[in-house]
């Protein structure tokens, strides 16, 4: 009998194959605590299954602009995701005194 250890690892295991785009599609329950591949270091971010997240290499520049490896993209937007509800990109989220 599988225990619930057991039960999340087998969880974020068949989510590998098609990772969930959208936050609250991810698990809330004991998987959310579980990495894909299994423990840190068995494989890296380009050989294991993390590879199907996106590209190791993108970065988000201060401008808005994005790079792969150090080269422009020439759609930045293509790697953005929807704003964290409340967080810093949110442009319905309350501003404090002093945020622009």
């Amino acid at each position: 009998m599988p225990d619930d250890k057991d039960a999340a690892k087998e969880k974020v295991r068949a989510l590998e194959d098609d990772p969930p785009k959208r936050l609250e599609d991810w698990p809330d329950d004991d998987a959310k605590y579980e990495t894909f591949g299994g423990p840190e270091g068995e494989a890296g971010y380009d050989e294991g299954p993390t590879r199907k997240l996106g590209p190791s290499g993108v970065k988000h520049e201060e401008d808005g602009s994005v790079t792969i490896d150090g080269e422009p993209v020439d759609n930045p937007d293509d790697f953005k995701g929807e704003p964290i509800p409340g967080g810093p990109t949110d442009p319905n989220a309350e501003r404090l005194e002093g945020e622009d």
